[in-house]
């Protein structure tokens, strides 16, 4: 390979991969709002933190249901009904309203908090932007 593009494709890689929630939190003062979180949200960062997500759910359009469902076009969907034919706890079914920022936040946060009887065994994101970049890269998801 040339190595003046392997010098390109390094940094472009390194530019993909680079952690700037610092920078990102320096910007948001203190106390950010959700609304505020969500506008320096980035999608790539949420990316990557999805691989956690993975051991329980697929994303790809058509992608079968795991442990947890296909998550898929969850952004804007209604609450436990995404997939039809995933097993959905009582609990979850009982939720009212779509996947939003605000609900996908809370979920997040403590999903046994959020939906208690949820069978969900994940203990939940306590960083609010690593929140806020899952939520931007599912809304790429659709």
């Amino acid at each position: 390979m040339n190595p003046r593009l392997a010098a390109v494709a390094a940094l472009a890689l390194a530019a993909c991969s680079r952690d700037d929630s610092a920078e990102r939190r320096a910007r948001l003062g203190p106390n950010p709002s959700l609304a505020q979180m969500m506008q320096v949200a980035d999608a790539q960062a949420g990316a990557r933190r999805f691989g956690q997500c993975a051991a329980c759910h697929s994303i790809a359009a058509g992608g079968a249901d795991r442990n947890g469902p296909n998550l898929h076009g969850v952004y804007g969907a209604p609450i436990a009904q995404n997939r039809p034919r995933f097993g959905y706890t009582d609990a979850l079914q009982a939720q009212r309203g779509v996947w939003d920022d605000r609900r996908l936040d809370a979920w997040l946060a403590d999903p046994r908090g959020d939906v208690p009887g949820t069978t969900m065994s994940f203990a939940g994101i306590h960083d609010p932007l690593a929140r806020a970049d899952l939520i931007a890269y599912l809304k790429t998801q659709r």
